[in-house]
């Protein structure tokens, strides 16, 4: 008698969701034992499709809740409704989401009202503070109140876990599965005509988009990036800008006119990819960033006040400055004059995996019960 195969929904509808789980699709995939359904929200929409393209995956349903001037209120009623509607419908065995997006909020909250077991990609992730990042911390935590399975990227994610009280069967340790992506999105012989317009200065990668930074701190970046860019003329700034209308309004503000700065559009995620592994420095304000850089062996400026990913910090690849001008001016300064310590910061230990994640993820919904109460089989141990 043959076995049926279980049903695995995966969920997600941002960018960065879609960079770090398309890969996962593709892995699980692979495995005849699932039948694997993609369902996307459309929080973001062409931002989404950009990856989806980039990674060959077509979704089996669109929800297509973005709309103009949408707040926080919308993206959550949307997915909530909507979700239940796909859920009740398709009755998967087990749903996965990622990190700590509103879909992946929303979409985990239907799936605790329907009984349905839901798995955490990217999980343990915390800064201990609900308004930091916002609502990005209070979605995650909640996250994984619900979730039945948690795939940590690291050892220090996965002991918050276990210090919240999730029984340790069911946490796995696997990296992160934004390195999986990088696989296939860098190549050598890539071009473009703004790395064309670089080529002959020290490229330096902006990108700032977070609801904190939002008025005071912004203008605090694009003035420091402003300075960097006087002071340091064979430095070229690129910019993709947000499409937020009130962050571009800022950019354009502080940093048009200046000869080595391009602002530009989004760039789609194997550009950016490419860009990254170009750079000789990262001012960011992302979280993928975060990990992505170091396995490019890429410093980072972080552009925050609180970091969910200390590892980065403890390993010397990421600094955390805040949004204070002096604070990322002076960083900066010292990463483009001193090679010292800029040789420490781009050899450092990259701590979130190897770029195994989306397997080691799909070794553990093979092997373990986790549509069983008990949970599944495998455990870590605690250090």
């Amino acid at each position: 008698m043959l076995k049926r195969k279980r049903k695995i929904m995966l969920v997600f509808g941002t960018r960065p969701e879609a960079i770090k789980m398309c890969p996962l699709v593709k892995e699980l995939k692979i495995h005849p034992e699932f039948h694997v359904y993609v369902c996307v929200t459309g929080q973001h929409k062409e931002m989404l499709w950009q990856v989806l393209n980039c990674f060959q995956v077509v979704p089996d349903e669109n929800l297509d809740i973005m709309q103009r001037s949408q707040t926080l209120f919308d993206i959550t009623t949307s997915v909530l409704t909507g979700m239940a509607r796909v859920l009740q419908r398709e009755a998967p065995d087990l749903v996965l989401v990622h990190g700590d997006t509103s879909t992946a909020y929303g979409t985990a909250l239907a799936c605790f009202y329907l009984h349905i077991p839901v798995g955490h990609v990217e999980a343990g992730l915390r800064t201990d503070d609900l308004e930091a990042p916002f609502p990005e911390e209070f979605n995650r935590e909640s996250i994984s109140l619900i979730a039945r399975i948690h795939f940590a990227p690291t050892p220090a994610a996965a002991k918050n876990l276990l210090r919240e009280g999730h029984p340790p069967e069911s946490v796995f340790v696997t990296g992160n599965t934004s390195i999986d992506a990088l696989k296939t999105t860098v190549c050598k012989d890539y071009q473009h005509p703004i790395l064309d317009w670089a080529a002959d200065g020290r490229l330096l990668l902006l990108t700032a988009h977070r609801r904190e930074n939002s008025g005071m701190p912004f203008r605090h970046i694009f003035a420091a990036v402003r300075r960097l860019a006087r002071d340091f003329p064979e430095v070229r700034v690129v910019y993709p800008m947000h499409m937020n209308p009130s962050i571009r309004a800022l950019a354009h503000e502080w940093l048009d006119g200046e000869p080595n700065i391009c602002l530009t559009e989004p760039l789609d995620v194997l550009d950016f990819h490419n860009f990254m592994a170009r750079a000789e420095l990262i001012l960011t304000d992302s979280g993928g960033i975060q990990e992505e850089a170091p396995a490019l062996g890429k410093p980072v400026i972080v552009l925050r006040k609180v970091t969910e990913r200390p590892e980065g910090v403890s390993a010397g690849a990421l600094f955390l400055v805040g949004t204070d001008e002096k604070c990322i001016y002076r960083t900066a300064a010292v990463l483009l004059s001193d090679r010292k310590v800029y040789r420490k910061a781009a050899c450092a230990v990259n701590p979130y995996g190897s770029g195994t994640a989306c397997r080691q993820i799909a070794q553990a919904l093979l092997q373990g019960n986790w549509d069983a109460d008990a949970g599944l089989a495998e455990r870590i141990e605690e250090e």
